[in-house]
């Protein structure tokens, strides 16, 4: 499950942009649980979130072309959750580093070095399908580079956010990127369904990797964001990355936020049996196209989730929303493995993407009020791994019990494993239940 920026201060970086005019607060009806789009009137925040856009959909035609090539090679979908795992220990490694080295140098300079190594791997994935190969060890080489870059990308991304715009418009900010990349997720694998039958994998990756130029000069057209006073003088070391992990142990609430998360998405993320279903539960409708829904369902849902919002924003039990929002998600993913039917088996993964949008919300609000300012590009790395190693373990734990009990078994399970566990945890730990604001 996505998890939202935390807020800090705007440093002189964000000052230096011109103040746009206050936006009218929200009115009654329908502005009350629209999206706030005042970010978007300070230039240097819509430079970043414009090229999100364009990558959001190119970074899911390499998400889907990677796990059907390897697919297509071997026939199996233990191998596709192997090669995840692949790109699963450097992108831990590099996101707990990246954020201590997003808090001790210039984040654009950062984001500049990553988003050209990203950039690489992408005209490498490109070159060797163009090159008809067909190595699953080549792609996973390939995809453990990629992972490091994104390690080393994700926590200064977004820490960057708070620097870019005023702490009273980090929550539209993060509502507003979430929605973004959740567009992207829909998007992406649909256009990607529809463009390997008729264009095939080599051209899926070039195209990303020409989205990924478009990201590079969103970002260098950004202002410097140096570390506020008081951490240059730090260094990336084990150290503060180890100091990260202490913060988080000393905020419980904190702490069994992310366990909801690790829950749901290790035992409740299916996405490895994605192609498998495609090629034999939902042949009949067409593999491509059943590839393409079944891996936009969930960020559908979400998006939808997003523009809606304001439906359940302001609630004040958070701890309650989280674990609410984690039951529905492991309902909605048991029901969509017993679901033969293609349209039946979106309808419950979009359910399941509504409440993956309930959950990012409220852990996000919990990280508002517990992160302070000179742990943010920590939190982030850290919040980096939860949110992008939990679904590569559930890869590996996904395709392999699929290939032994077969998909949908394993799809069932897993939910209702969801289910059951944060009920446990629930009763167990009152923190996360009695927290609220």
């Amino acid at each position: 499950m996505t998890t939202s920026e935390s807020s800090t201060p705007p440093d002189t970086a964000a000052e230096k942009e011109p103040e746009p005019p206050d936006a009218p607060a929200p009115g009654r009806g329908w502005r009350r649980w629209a999206m706030d789009t005042r970010p978007l009137r300070r230039p240097a925040y819509r430079r970043l979130w414009s090229s999100t856009i364009v990558t959001a959909v190119g970074s899911q035609l390499t998400a889907v072309a990677v796990p059907k090539q390897i697919y297509d090679i071997t026939g199996s979908s233990a191998w596709v959750g192997y090669a995840s795992l692949a790109g699963l220990l450097p992108m831990v490694v590099f996101a707990l580093w990246g954020g201590a080295v997003a808090d001790t140098m210039d984040r654009r300079r950062l984001l500049l070095i990553t988003n050209t190594g990203i950039a690489v791997t992408s005209v490498l994935f490109f070159a060797q399908a163009a090159a008809g190969l067909d190595s699953v060890a080549v792609l996973m080489v390939l995809l453990a580079a990629q992972q490091a870059f994104f390690g080393l990308n994700a926590p200064a991304r977004t820490a960057s956010v708070a620097r870019l715009v005023p702490a009273d418009e980090m929550a539209a900010a993060n509502a507003l990127g979430s929605t973004v990349m959740q567009t992207g997720l829909v998007a992406g694998p649909l256009l990607a369904g529809a463009l390997i039958p008729v264009v095939g994998l080599p051209e899926l990756y070039l195209i990303d990797a020409v989205a990924l130029c478009v990201t590079l000069w969103a970002v260098y057209r950004l202002p410097a964001l140096p570390p506020l006073g008081g951490t240059a003088v730090r260094r990336a070391g084990l150290r503060e990355v180890l100091a990260g992990f202490r913060y988080i142990a000393r905020h419980k609430v904190l702490l069994l936020s992310f366990l909801a998360d690790i829950v749901a998405m290790v035992f409740g993320m299916p996405r490895a049996l994605f192609p498998q279903l495609a090629a034999e539960t939902y042949a009949p409708y067409g593999e491509g196209l059943a590839l393409g829904l079944l891996f936009a369902a969930i960020p559908i849902g979400a998006v939808l989730g997003g523009l809606f919002s304001g439906t359940f924003s302001r609630a004040r039990r958070h701890g309650w929303m989280v674990i609410g929002a984690v039951v529905a998600w492991g309902a909605a993913i048991a029901g969509f493995g017993l679901s033969g039917s293609l349209w039946l088996a979106v309808v419950f993964l979009a359910a399941a993407g509504i409440a993956d949008m309930v959950s990012m919300v409220f852990r996000g609000a919990i990280l508002l009020s517990a992160a302070t300012d000179e742990m943010r590009g920590r939190m982030q790395g850290v919040f980096t791994v939860v949110v992008a190693g939990g679904p590569r373990l559930a890869d590996v734990l996904h395709g392999t019990a699929g290939a032994a009990f077969g998909p949908r078994a394993a799809v069932t399970g897993g939910g209702l494993l969801v289910v059951a566990v944060m009920l446990v945890l629930a009763a167990a730990v009152p923190a996360l239940r009695r927290y609220r604001i």
